[in-house]
């Protein structure tokens, strides 16, 4: 036998459907702030459960009040339901819906989203049925789809929380840990130099003999012209002519082959 509602519920209720009533007529701001107040409580603990302690739960209890709101525009009293049994899916599938689109580390399709579910739901049965993890054929069979999309969620669930990169990791038996911040690669700038050297390389084979004599004393020893004319035995004037020569056919070398 059911309770009887008392006569201080029985008036809660009737006022709840006058406030509905009043801000679906007239949209009024004196109503709608009436009932959020009066499901605030309400709103918070179906926000909590999906939660979970997460940092985002302010998030999840503003996506259940956008929940609320719908449901006070949509509700009919007609429907033989109380408002609260019509509110709460309501507010249930906004979140869900949110934490389905709004909580991946990366992009991810929708259909990969809403297969997720299916074929967690799917392994379940299947583990059950055959007393053993289902195979990804057996999980696509059950489901009707092909292996590939099976797979293709399963990847992309990976994604659903990615990791700090203040994440520890066990590194060593005597329980030394490093994060993956220290474990990330970086770029080498010794790779590129060592490219730029072979190309600089080859193209010095195009140079005569003086020519890459000349290069060495005023490029590498960092002479200064008439130094290596000194070196050589001829003039400041005939070193730099030979430098302006040297390198213009550098150039053409190491263009000729895709720079550096």
């Amino acid at each position: 036998m059911s309770k009887e509602q008392s006569p201080r519920e029985t008036e809660t209720k009737e006022k709840v459907l006058e406030w509905i009533k009043q801000y679906q007529e007239t949209n009024d701001d004196e109503a709608q702030t009436n009932l959020v107040l009066h499901y605030e409580r309400l709103v918070q603990s179906i926000a909590r459960k999906y939660s979970n302690g997460k940092p985002y739960h302010e998030d999840i209890a503003q996506v259940g009040m956008l929940g609320l709101l719908g449901a006070i525009r949509r509700y009919d009293p007609e429907f033989g339901r109380s408002f609260e049994a019509f509110a709460v899916p309501t507010i249930i599938g906004e979140i869900k819906r949110f934490l389905r689109d709004k909580t991946w580390a990366v992009h991810v399709p929708r259909r990969i989203k809403e297969l997720g579910p299916k074929i967690k739901a799917a392994v379940e049965v299947l583990t059950t049925e055959m007393q053993r993890s289902p195979l990804v054929w057996e999980i696509a069979e059950y489901l009707d789809i092909d292996e590939e999309s099976v797979l293709e969620a399963m990847e992309m669930g990976r994604s659903y929380q990615a990791l700090s990169m203040d994440h520890t990791l066990d590194a060593d038996s005597e329980g030394g840990t490093v994060t993956l911040f220290d474990i990330v690669g970086a770029t080498d700038d010794g790779y590129e130099k060592s490219d730029q050297r072979l190309v600089v390389a080859d193209a010095l084979s195009v140079l005569s003999e003086r020519e890459r004599q000349i290069i060495q004393y005023t490029y590498i020893d960092q002479l200064s012209q008439k130094e290596a004319g000194e070196q050589l035995g001829i003039s400041q004037m005939h070193v730099s002519r030979i430098q302006r020569k040297a390198i213009k056919k550098l150039q053409e070398a190491i263009l000729a082959a895709g720079g550096v």
